[in-house]
């Protein structure tokens, strides 16, 4: 297994991660995902562990906390062996106090997630979306508190506009409090909005990518073709709502290249798709989900070999969409690329 540096922290994470949402299936969301037991997550963890695979992510919104719960499970007596990270700022109910990122709700939703997770530490706290009603400064401060009590020993974000990323860094620099060094983002080859705003930020500021939903929402499985209906078993029945909407032609495209390569490399469909994404600028880790073992063996086979600079430019031909103003004229030739070139 590949270990990279996390943003611009001392921690080293690796290439690939694994997603516990599929731990508890509880919900309407999270039971389309995987309903895995104690019993089973230890099994993948396992297997995780033998791979290299030492990050586990989850939040306390996946299955109302029974995610953390199964997780911290499944890692009794082998705790120092792998890195927690978990998130929080979902609403977990209807209540004023159960959603945000406030002082109160930072303080009580750490000491809850530690207890879930039978942990003292958590390795990795991302807030899992900007909370406008409340300060960055007092979410920053709150932050620092924790870290300075052993509780966080990392923070990052997820799903941050580019502004409200920036804010939070500038805010955290001016006051000496920590700075994100993670920002947990959508980002596929059937969803590449990352690369034009965020990429860039996240190189100039040295804020680590870590990748949600990889195989865009289940697309990218090689289950998906042109003129069938969708399989039985596919999770987009229940899910595709919750993710952005991609067009079927655009799909279809990504996915003729994908089967193209698959018969070239000898590789799957998944496989190629997670690797594509290893080599893109900024990513630290990619975060897998598996509902069974053979899935989670399935993906960690995307590590170890790389497609050509040919293969990707033709992934890359595929799945080229035009960015939203002010973003697009950075994508055409002339002098804006001349002078503010994309990541390479």
């Amino acid at each position: 297994m590949d270990y990279r540096q996390l943003g611009a922290s001392g921690l080293k994470v690796p290439a690939l991660s694994f997603g516990c949402g599929t731990f508890g299936g509880e919900g309407p969301l999270f039971s389309a995902w995987g309903d895995t037991d104690v019993a089973q997550a230890r099994r993948l963890v396992d297997i995780c562990l033998e791979a290299g695979v030492t990050l586990f992510d989850t939040a306390d919104v996946y299955s109302s906390g029974a995610s953390e719960t199964i997780l911290g499970e499944a890692l009794e007596g082998r705790r120092n062996q792998a890195l927690i990270s978990t998130k929080l700022g979902l609403p977990l109910g209807d209540g004023p106090l159960q959603a945000g990122t406030s002082r109160l709700r930072l303080v009580a939703g750490v000491e809850a997630a530690l207890k879930r997770l039978r942990t003292d530490r958590i390795d990795l706290l991302q807030l899992h979306a900007f909370d406008a009603a409340t300060p960055v400064e007092e979410v920053l401060s709150a932050l620092d508190a924790l870290m300075r009590a052993g509780k966080l020993l990392y923070v990052g974000a997820s799903n941050f506009s580019g502004w409200q990323l920036m804010k939070s860094l500038a805010a955290a620099d001016r006051h000496g409090w920590p700075r994100y060094v993670a920002h947990q983002v959508y980002y596929s080859l059937v969803g590449r909005d990352y690369e034009w705003e965020l990429m860039p930020l996240g190189l100039d500021q040295k804020v680590g990518a870590m990748v949600w939903s990889p195989l865009g929402w289940g697309r990218l499985t090689g289950k998906l073709r042109r003129g069938q209906p969708l399989p039985a078993g596919s999770r987009l029945h229940e899910s595709a709502d919750f993710g952005p909407p991609v067009d079927d032609e655009r799909l279809y495209a990504i996915v003729d290249v994908l089967d193209a390569l698959a018969e070239e490399t000898g590789k799957t469909v998944p496989q190629i798709a997670l690797n594509w994404l290893l080599r893109r600028p900024s990513v630290s880790s990619v975060i897998i989900g598996a509902r069974n073992e053979e899935q989670l063996r399935q993906n960690l086979g995307a590590v170890g070999w790389s497609l050509t600079r040919e293969q990707v430019a033709r992934l890359d031909a595929a799945s080229a969409v035009t960015p939203a103003y002010p973003h697009y004229p950075y994508w055409r030739e002339g002098g804006f690329k001349q002078i503010n070139p994309p990541p390479v």
